[in-house]
Order: C-alpha cells, then sequence, then structure tokens
C-alpha cells in the first residue's frame, strides 16, 4: 500500500467518525415521554377556580401539543408527547404540599405546573425551589412578588401584583370621581386568606393617594355562609363604590345577598369567579351588567378570540375572562423554553423564562423580574362580555360604565 492511499483511508476514516460525533443516534437516546405533575383542587372552596381557570387549560395545551406530536427536543431530533401525572389536593395548602413532594420525590415527573390560587401556590413555593423546577404561576396575585423572586428565582408571577390592581381600580374611581359620577367614600371587604390581605393593603395605599375615604374595612373568614350582615353595614355607609376582594364561592355570595339586602352602590366590584362563564350563566348578561372585577379581555385580538373558540369546542364550555388566558400564555411560554433548551433541563429553562421574550395570544411576552406586565386589571361586564376597561390605553379597552345599573331579577 502506498502511503498516498493510506493517508487518504485515514482522512476517509477520520470524516466518517465525524459524522457520527456530529449526528448522535437521537432516537435512542430520547424519552419516551415528557412526564408533567400538578396538584389541583376537585373538591372544596378552590375548585371553581381550578376547574375554570385552570384544569381546562393544562389540558387543552397537552392535547393540542400531543396532537401535534409532542415538544420538539433538538437534542435529541425528534418530538416528545407530554405525559400527565395529576392529584387531587382538596383545597387544602398541607395536601399540595404532600402531593407536590410525591410528583418530586415519587413520580419524578420532568416539570410541574402551578396549582390554583395565591395561598396555595404561596405555600409549595419552596419545593419547587429547593428541587429546583420553574414555578410559572398564573392565579398567585401578591405585593410581595419582587421579594419571593429574589428568595425563589424559578417563581414566576404572570397574574402580576395586587398593588397593580388597586392601582388600576382606583385609576378608574379617580377619574369617575373627576367626572361627578361618584363621590370619595369606598366601603371595602376582603376574604382572609392570601389574596384577600394583599389585595385589601394594596386598596388602601391606593385609597389614600386618590384622596378616597374608606369607610368600612372588614374581612370574613373563608368558606363563610352568610354575609348578610355585613352586606347590612356596608349599606348603611352610604359609600358608591363597594369593593369586594373574594373567591368565587363568595362572589357569588355576596352577588346574592346584595339583591336580598338592596345593597346596589354606583360601582360594585367582586372578585374571583365575577370574571368566570358561571358567573353569567347564573345570572343572565342583563342582571351583571355594570358589575367590576379584576381581568378583562381584549375582544377586538384575533388572537385571543381564536383561543376562546378553541378553548369552548375542546372543552366544552367558555373560558373564564383572566386568568384562563393568562394561563394559556404560560403554557405557550413554557413550551417554547422547553424547545429553546431542546432537552429538559430544568435549569436552562428557568434561565430561558427568566430572560426570554415570547410569542403568546397575548402578544409578545418578556417577563420583568420575573413578572407579567401590561395586561388588564380592571374589567366590567357589557353585553355578555366581561370587557377591559383598564388601563384605559391598553389595546381593545372599552369605556366603563359608572353608575352601574340598577340589579335586574
Amino acid at each position: 500500500m502506498t502511503v498516498k492511499k493510506w493517508t487518504t483511508r485515514l482522512a476517509l476514516a477520520a470524516s466518517l467518525s465525524m459524522i457520527g460525533m456530529a449526528t448522535p443516534s437521537f432516537a435512542d437516546e430520547a424519552p419516551k415521554s415528557i412526564r408533567i405533575g400538578y396538584s389541583l383542587a376537585k373538591s372544596g372552596p378552590n375548585a371553581p377556580g381550578g376547574d375554570t381557570t385552570v384544569r381546562p387549560n393544562y389540558e387543552m395545551w397537552v392535547k393540542e401539543v400531543n396532537a401535534n406530536g409532542g415538544i420538539m427536543l433538538s437534542a435529541y431530533g425528534k418530538k416528545v408527547p407530554i405525559e400527565v401525572v395529576e392529584y387531587d389536593d382538596r383545597s387544602s395548602t398541607e395536601e399540595a404540599v404532600r402531593a407536590i413532594e410525591r410528583l418530586i420525590t415519587q413520580d419524578k415527573v420532568d416539570l410541574l405546573l402551578p396549582p390554583w390560587g395565591t395561598a396555595v401556590n404561596l405555600a409549595v413555593a419552596p419545593l419547587f425551589d429547593k428541587h429546583g423546577y420553574p414555578q410559572v404561576g398564573t392565579t398567585n396575585l401578591t405585593d410581595k412578588a419582587d421579594q419571593f423572586a429574589k428568595r425563589w428565582p424559578g417563581h414566576f408571577f404572570l397574574l402580576g401584583s395586587a398593588s397593580m390592581y388597586a392601582d388600576g381600580l382606583l385609576d378608574v374611581l379617580a377619574n369617575a370621581s373627576k367626572e361627578g359620577k361618584i363621590g370619595k367614600k369606598i366601603a371595602m371587604v376582603s376574604v382572609a386568606d392570601g389574596f384577600g390581605v394583599d389585595s385589601a393593603a394594596a386598596a388602601r395605599k391606593a385609597a389614600a393617594k386618590h384622596g378616597f375615604e374608606i369607610v368600612l374595612d372588614k374581612t370574613y373568614p373563608v368558606g363563610s355562609s352568610d354575609l348578610s350582615s355585613l352586606l347590612n353595614e356596608v349599606k348603611s355607609t352610604g359609600a358608591d363604590t363597594f369593593i369586594a376582594y373574594s373567591y368565587p364561592p363568595d362572589t357569588v355570595l355576596i352577588s346574592d345577598q346584595a339583591r336580598v339586602v338592596g345593597l346596589n352602590p354606583k360601582v360594585f366590584y367582586t372578585g374571583v369567579g365575577t370574571q368566570f362563564p358561571f358567573f353569567k350563566g347564573k345570572y343572565g348578561a342583563e342582571a351583571i351588567e355594570g358589575q367590576m372585577s379584576l381581568g378583562g379581555i381584549n375582544g377586538e385580538s384575533k388572537a385571543v378570540m381564536d383561543y376562546r373558540a378553541r378553548h369552548k369546542e375542546m372543552q366544552g364550555k367558555d373560558p373564564d375572562y383572566w386568568g384562563s388566558q393568562v394561563t394559556y400564555a404560560s403554557l405557550q411560554m413554557l413550551q417554547q423554553a422547553i424547545e429553546r433548551t431542546g432537552k429538559i433541563d430544568r435549569a436552562a429553562i428557568q434561565n430561558e423564562l427568566k430572560n426570554g421574550t415570547f410569542e403568546t395570544i397575548l402578544g409578545p411576552i418578556k417577563l420583568e423580574n420575573n413578572q407579567l406586565r401590561g395586561i388588564f386589571t380592571v374589567g366590567q361586564w357589557q353585553n355578555g362580555v366581561f370587557q377591559g376597561v383598564g388601563p384605559a390605553n391598553l389595546p381593545g379597552a372599552k369605556p366603563v360604565i359608572i353608575p352601574k345599573p340598577e340589579w335586574k331579577k
């Protein structure tokens, strides 16, 4: 064999070796599935929120992703389907903690999706952080988001802060006051948990900033079955504005009993559940005209309306008008973060969520200090749609109706 031939064969062997190194055996290494776990209440006071805002979007996203072959993991050169592991936390923070720990240590899921509600999300946050799982929260509302983002770098707050919502509401009220539509008195009640406590505290600051007087400021226990006495106290103040930071069961209770006791202020603002489809179904569009709450949608957005149509077709019911769209957008973000990372590397996925820009149904999203800005904080039922009314400079914002019409039965 000549030196030339030997050299040629060595070069060919080296080239083939390089090709083999550059093209690993993807299929042999790829996981069979991406195991994603979550814990949501199927019973208790948190069940209506989870069943409306969170679970339908989790299920819809998984179905859509798997119908498209799965999530692309470029490290293996293929799409991998999602496998779900779910537990019922029965509206108990203790049970939620146990469920998340089980998902991590026993089921060994690749990723976790967050539970429903501020209190439960904060209760499980230390576990997410300890084990390095990003927590993309879409139903946790707190004014301590900056503080928590430092403590738990992988905890993301996509619903915003309590101050965002309080400032948005008081901006609306201040404009109405300047126009002579309402006076400066506010009566406020709040549920005695993290959401109620933080929201009421933020409202006090915002009210003081705009020169409003809170003439009644009381809390009530989670799971209350009768608030008529409290609502009679509200009525006796003569305040033009009533604010209730409530959860779905008490939002309905307050709305029912306000009609019974004749509480019909110019501004009637209730909490979580007001934006839910069942709320319109229970009372009818005309009966809730003008009632306000957190959230709202841009009814002029093609992406949002397309999402809502797909949700109804797949789930058999409408999404809510607040956290549902944020929850779905968060899943789009998570999928894009995974695909950019190319494999299940939780630290890298977390870093991408923190620093990346994502295309979602809400438009491009880039988080600021682990928080989402630029969403509707004030919504109002208008002609059967819970429209975004504040901030007024957001696309699709509708003029607010103040005073609200009299109750219709």
